[in-house]
């Protein structure tokens, strides 16, 4: 049955849709002179993005249909070797019963893939197959149609000597210096908080972190909307630096590069430091005391005690999530844009693109602001193709990976 609704599909219009991806359209939307009626009157074109989209439908029903196909030909195989060993093959109302019991797996799986094929795959690979078109602002159907250009995105992206690679090289050393910025701040910030409020000389343990969590009960946009007028030129800090006579004008919080860059550093600090303490204190009460009890014996001193034990520890337990706070950074699209917009703007960098832009707060400039959706899906997979590399070289060297049992 599946297969023959599969080729009726293609019979109507799969295989329709599988011609018209290879151009993209071929009719443009147009004007034409109705003589009865005496007006002009709009003719309808292809439209590049439908079919693009049902392009991509077709070949993800394709998938399925293939992936079924085999996996009807692996049951056929089991049910033949069943056979020769003289067991009987299950019938088909026993593989549905199958699915209430040894196979439930199946069963519980179907709606999540379902679900995950119909609104990650599909919009993942619409994405993917974009980044390779000419879909901008001067080819917006049905108006305009686009159409495939290869790898000349890429090309143009990452060469030299282009405007659009002067500011994408730029952006990304940024995006890299404030990922690495922003997460190690962050990650031993919250560590010395930690420590501090944990040691055994400091009371009211439970009031010092309930004062450092009252961050985290805010919406962080709302915090960095406050933030950034408090910064401004006009904000309550100016105006108090100003009055205090320890500034004879406003500084540049948000309009000089370097300022601008350091701000939005130490406000992440500020709303970043409270998760790592929360996570870092639970990871410090775990520590077996005796470790610190026999270095004490030793004669080693709370510096050396750090070094040798909490460090390596925390290091070991936290290595998963340092890493992937840190892709979270990379991405990290509230904090520049809801603090700075990516201003200070340049007149060197593309289409709006600022100093303090991201590459993922450039790509939504460049879909929100200019329609340049080839270029954003383009920079969109070498953000992917980045932090998947860094990901799985850093995780699969860390000692989280390699060494599972190092601290039992």
């Amino acid at each position: 049955m599946i297969e023959v609704a599969y080729f009726i599909f293609m019979l109507l219009t799969g295989r329709h849709n599988l011609y018209m991806l290879r151009t993209l359209g071929e009719s443009t939307q147009g004007m034409t002179y109705n003589e009865s009626l005496g007006i002009y009157e709009v003719t309808k074109g292809d439209n590049s993005m439908l079919i693009l989209l049902a392009g991509v439908v077709t070949l993800v029903i394709t998938g399925f249909f293939i992936a079924l196909w085999l996996f009807s030909i692996f049951s056929g195989e089991k049910a033949r070797q069943r056979r020769e060993l003289g067991k009987r093959p299950n019938t088909l109302l026993e593989d549905i019963r199958s699915l209430a019991n040894e196979n439930v797996h199946f069963l519980f799986l179907s709606i999540p893939v379902l679900g995950l094929s119909i609104f990650t795959v599909m919009p993942l690979i619409y994405m993917i197959l974009m980044a390779f078109t000419n879909y901008d602002s001067e080819h917006q159907p049905p108006g305009n149609l686009f159409t495939w250009v290869g790898i000349k995105n890429f090309f143009t992206l990452l060469s030299t000597g282009d405007r659009l690679s002067a500011t994408f090289w730029p952006v990304l050393g940024w995006t890299l210096i404030w990922g690495f910025a922003a997460t190690f701040s962050c990650y031993f910030g919250g560590m010395i908080l930690a420590m501090i409020i944990n040691s055994k000389g400091i009371k009211y343990k439970k009031f010092w972190r309930t004062v450092f969590v009252i961050t985290m009960a805010i919406p962080a946009f709302i915090s960095l909307r406050v933030v950034a007028t408090m910064l401004g030129e006009r904000g309550i800090l100016n105006v108090l630096l100003q009055q205090w006579g320890f500034t004879a004008s406003a500084l540049p919080f948000l309009s000089n590069v370097t300022w601008a860059r350091v701000s939005v550093i130490v406000v992440n600090f500020w709303i970043g430091v409270p998760v790592t303490m929360l996570m870092v204190s639970g990871i410090l009460m775990n520590i077996p005391a005796e470790l610190y009890e026999s270095a004490k014996i030793d004669g080693a001193g709370p510096v050396l005690a750090f070094l040798k034990i909490t460090f390596p520890y925390m290091w070991f337990v936290t290595t998963p999530y340092l890493i992937s706070n840190l892709i979270g950074n990379f991405n990290n699209f509230n904090v520049i844009y809801f603090l700075t917009a990516g201003q200070p703007l340049t007149l060197d960098y593309f289409k709006g693109a600022g100093k303090t832009d991201l590459l993922v707060t450039w790509l939504y400039k460049l879909t929100k602001d200019s329609n340049d959706y080839n270029l954003a899906a383009t920079i969109g997979i070498i953000i992917f193709v980045i932090s998947a590399t860094f990901t799985l070289i850093s995780f699969s060297r860390s000692a989280a990976m390699k060494n599972e049992e190092g601290f039992q």
